[in-house]
């Protein structure tokens, strides 16, 4: 390489920084791990998504299959760099999603097992209140990215405009 020709990881690097990096590392990775679970035990999760009591019953298994899959996908995307935009898209509308979901049923006074990183049903020591509180964190990342994905678009969208 020529002497200030950079490659696509260094420019991108340099552009994001260390923050968006760690925040992408922290919600891909937190994304492949909860899908790992729900992949080798699809029937489990179907049960657990069936719990919440939220989706009609011909969603549940659709859900409890495409689910995982998504999540697998998008974490790799996450930790790679690829297709960013959508991916933190909609990362940020699924974590919304989840938490939604959790605080809608802590609402309703069912306390379940969430399903989110282990399909067992056996009881654990979190309630529902701190699933809450465990998705509210992971949102904080998920916001941040999305706030520097799009504002960074934004921001080239008007340097290309002044051209």
């Amino acid at each position: 390489m020529a002497e200030g020709q950079t490659g696509f990881l260094r420019r991108r690097w340099k552009q994001d920084g260390l923050l968006t990096l760690c925040a992408r590392l922290i919600l891909g990775a937190v994304f492949i791990y909860a899908s790992i679970d729900k992949l080798l035990h699809p029937e489990a999760f179907a049960t657990a998504v069936y719990n919440y009591q939220i989706l009609p019953d011909f969603l549940i298994n659709l859900t409890a299959i495409v689910l995982p899959w998504l999540e697998l996908i998008l974490g790799l995307f996450l930790i790679s760099g690829l297709f960013r935009e959508g991916s933190v898209c909609i990362v940020t509308v699924l974590m919304i999603v989840f938490s939604g979901a959790m605080i809608f049923n802590l609402a309703r006074g069912l306390d379940i097992h969430c399903g989110c990183f282990n399909t067992s049903q056996e009881a654990t020591l979190y309630c529902m209140c701190l699933y809450v509180i465990r998705d509210a964190l992971f949102l904080l990342p998920a916001f941040y990215l999305f706030y520097r994905t799009f504002r960074d678009k934004r921001q080239t969208v008007r340097l290309k405009d002044r051209e």
